[in-house]
């Protein structure tokens, strides 16, 4: 996939609307400050995205709920093994 045609947000509800709307998530980017998910297709995201923040996008309840879920347990899953990973490097 080209990074070009990416698109990233940290924001987790955006991020879970996309998720539950179909969106193709390539992954989660760490910058230390932040976690941003990142998503296949970057034309159709935005287009999604521009609903979402005009409060005009619609999706299914169960699935958006599903979806905010899934991506907190992302990044907790990856707190957790960044945090093990320090444990193990203390003396």
């Amino acid at each position: 996939m080209e990074i070009e045609n990416t698109y990233r947000t940290p924001d987790l509800s955006e991020a879970s609307f996309l998720y539950a709307s179909g969106q193709k998530l390539l992954g989660l980017e760490d910058d230390y400050s932040r976690f941003w998910f990142v998503f296949e297709d970057k034309s159709t995201c935005e287009r999604l995205s521009n609903l979402f923040w005009q409060k005009e996008a619609t999706v299914n309840a169960k699935e958006l709920c599903d979806s905010i879920r899934t991506l907190k347990d992302l990044i907790f899953n990856r707190e957790r093994r960044g945090n093990r990973n320090e444990d193990k490097r203390k003396p």
